[in-house]
């Protein structure tokens, strides 16, 4: 069985708190006895319907969750979400500078599960063992008929560090990514605010990585806010690619026109060695000290893709760090009661590669897979349908104007998959308020 990177991987949880919530169907929520384990049956079944578990409540589970119950009224549907709230990556570098308000970003879990009728159970994913379609958690197991893993990534720090734990804990602590919705995000938020100048190293995760949020996007809200807040603060941004990429004009324009004095785009500059603690990075495109930084390492699946044991393989024999599955049908190879969506998603693609990881791509194919479950739980003919993509990013914060990107997908006459990128590069306050449409019409479908 191919294994997570050993120093990330957790090990399998023995006990749970003892007054731990389960919340059911109608949002009540149950007292969990003393003395539970990982073997613990963690939820029986209620019907006679089919019973499918979604490891995973962000944008692409909760819209799997949602769709699902319109599809199979009589399914049995379960959300194992780790997190007490969601919290929303898409628009949260807005929320860096205060565009939008912690309450735009959170959402309540328990809402949507109480409309849509699925479980809710409030855990963490521990293994997963697809011999007996069953689930860990730290509150016990679970089995399923079919299993979405909708986990998002993982930081791989252990491309920088590989076993020292402690310095990678050290970044993450100090320099952290804020990647993926915990206290990162207020960290970030806190270091920004109180900055008093200095030289801020951001680094970029390799392609393919999660976006948004947009590290181009994030470097300009910094930038403006240490511009009108006359903070004597330079972000230099290492960027392992050869040029910006995607809307390359349109961020260009940003640093060359908003931002001359702050930001410094240095490409080719993959990351060597990281010293965290004495303030040096070393790179393919030399080396940098800095006073404070933002380390955004190398993106890979969720530690859940990997317990699975789905974790792709390249030419070399070496594990890509992304799910090995079908990218017209998004099951599992080998396995095909399981699927992935979402950003721990494989290649699609040799024309393009992956989808982009993003809430938009989540929130689709969520919907997608619900769709070909229905029909394959109903008998009928399971049709591979096609995602797009739409992300805005904001560049300037007074006025507040945006730039965005369009991807659209067609089956070409090869059988293959092809990509047709659209970037709209100029900035303008009209596709900022295009977002908020956008990310209001989105809330509305899986949230609200």
């Amino acid at each position: 069985m191919m294994k997570a990177p050993h120093f990330t991987r957790r090990k399998l949880l023995t006990a749970a708190p003892s007054l731990a919530l389960l919340t059911g169907i109608g949002g009540a929520a149950l007292a969990a006895p003393e003395g539970l384990t990982s073997e613990t049956l963690l939820m029986s079944r209620s019907g006679k319907g089919p019973r499918i578990v979604i490891c995973g409540g962000g944008w692409g589970g909760l819209s799997a969750a949602r769709h699902l119950r319109e599809e199979l009224p009589g399914a049995e549907i379960i959300v194992l979400e780790r997190n007490p709230i969601f919290w929303s990556c898409p628009m949260s570098n807005k929320w860096l500078i205060d565009v939008v308000d912690t309450a735009f970003l959170t959402q309540d879990l328990l809402r949507p599960a109480q409309k849509w009728g699925y479980s809710l159970v409030h855990c963490e994913v521990t293994n997963i063992d697809r011999a007996a379609k069953t689930v860990h958690t730290s509150k016990g197991k679970v089995d399923y008929d079919f299993l979405i893993l909708a986990g998002g990534i993982r930081n791989a720090y252990e491309a920088w560090f590989g076993e020292d734990r402690q310095a990678a804990e050290y970044t993450r602590q100090n320099f952290g990514s804020a990647y993926i919705p915990n206290a990162e995000h207020l960290a970030l938020k806190n270091k920004i605010h109180n900055l008093k100048g200095g030289t801020i190293v951001m680094t970029l995760p390799p392609p393919p990585h999660r976006c948004p949020p947009s590290p181009y996007e994030r470097a300009c809200v910094m930038a403006w806010h240490f511009k009108v807040n006359n903070i004597p603060a330079k972000i230099l941004i290492l960027d392992p690619k050869p040029q910006i990429a995607p809307i390359g004009a349109g961020y260009e324009a940003a640093f060359e026109e908003l931002y001359p004095d702050i930001i410094t785009h240095v490409p080719n500059a993959k990351v060597k060695e990281v010293d965290p603690y004495n303030k040096r990075i070393m790179t393919e495109a030399g080396d940098f000290d800095f006073d404070d930084a933002v380390f955004m390492p190398p993106h890979q699946a969720s530690d859940m893709v990997w317990y699975a044991d789905l974790i792709g393989k390249g030419e070399d024999g070496r594990p890509t760090g992304w799910a090995d599955m079908d990218p017209r049908f998004f099951t599992a190879r080998g396995d095909d009661s399981v699927y992935i969506i979402g950003d721990s998603m494989g290649a699609i693609s040799p024309h393009f590669g992956h989808y982009p990881k993003s809430g938009h791509v989540a929130n689709y194919i969520g919907r997608i897979v619900a769709g070909n479950i229905g029909q394959r739980v109903r008998g009928e003919d399971v049709v591979a349908e096609l995602p797009d993509n739409l992300c805005y990013m904001l560049v300037n914060g007074d006025p507040q104007e945006a730039i965005s990107v369009e991807f659209t997908y067609a089956v070409g006459q090869d059988g293959l998959v092809h990509q047709t990128q659209i970037d709209i590069d100029v900035r303008t306050p009209d596709l900022m308020a295009e977002d908020f449409v956008w990310i209001d019409g989105m809330f509305n479908d899986f949230l609200r």
